[in-house]
């Protein structure tokens, strides 16, 4: 895990404008929406909302903004038809990108996701032909200035909780866990006042890929901020090197 924490890309994603929070906030928002449909209104007995919540806590979201989410998601259920849908595909010089999506329009978002490799330079694969290359796990980041502990009791926490991996970077402790143990581990460090940076399920690659030209870099960047910029695209994972 060394050297590659996303601490770096999570700062850099948390100075953007407006416009960028605007956008995690919609995200966020859908995923409030399918989590209450899915698992019903009250966080005490849906994992998979408190999950959510969590993450919009991390982000920022106001209460009431999270509140109103639900509410709305509550009172409006059997009109939340999100379907989700993974992409997988190639961007320059072989890099691996998975793109997760929620949308009430399967057409519009299939659509945009292969203008946006396209334009880039790059294609829409099939179903499985990158994912192999990574590892469905709980990540959780913690800055280092907003967290009181230091490094072995943070570890004991996390460790005691379930986590698979903990790793002290820079700036910044990343703690990995298997997707099944993720809600556990929030929820323990949650309860030891842990400032959670970021915290969801993730694609983590098993390798990763250098962009040596400009061209290449340019053009990875078009797929990733044309993706950026779909509300329908709910994350986006690759194996650049940045």
């Amino acid at each position: 895990m060394s050297g590659h924490s996303k601490f770096a890309n999570i700062k850099h994603k948390k100075e953007k404008n407006d416009a960028a929070k605007g956008k995690i906030f919609t995200v966020i928002g859908r995923e409030i929406a399918v989590a209450v449909k899915e698992g019903g209104a009250d966080p005490a007995n849906n994992s998979k909302l408190r999950d959510v919540i969590a993450k919009a806590k991390a982000n920022n979201m106001p209460n009431d903004t999270i509140d109103r989410g639900i509410k709305k998601a509550a009172g409006d259920a059997a009109s939340v038809n999100y379907v989700a849908n993974t992409y997988e595909g190639y961007g320059p010089n072989g890099t691996a990108i998975i793109v997760d999506t929620l949308t009430d329009n399967k057409n519009r978002t299939a659509s945009n996701v292969r203008n946006a490799f396209t334009k880039g330079g790059g294609n829409v694969g099939t179903t499985g032909c990158v994912s192999f290359m990574f590892d469905k796990k709980g990540q959780i980041i913690v800055d280092k200035e907003e967290c009181d502990m230091d490094a072995d009791e943070l570890m004991m926490i996390a460790l005691d909780s379930g986590a698979e991996d903990f790793s002290e970077e820079e700036d910044s402790f990343e703690i990995i866990t298997a997707p099944e143990e993720f809600s556990a581990v929030r929820e323990a460090l949650e309860a030891a006042k842990v400032p959670m940076l970021e915290a969801e399920v993730t694609m983590i690659p098993q390798t990763w890929v250098e962009l040596t030209s400009e061209d290449d870099k340019k053009k990875m960047n078009r797929i990733l901020d044309l993706l950026d910029e779909d509300d329908d695209v709910q994350a986006v994972y690759h194996n650049w090197d940045e």
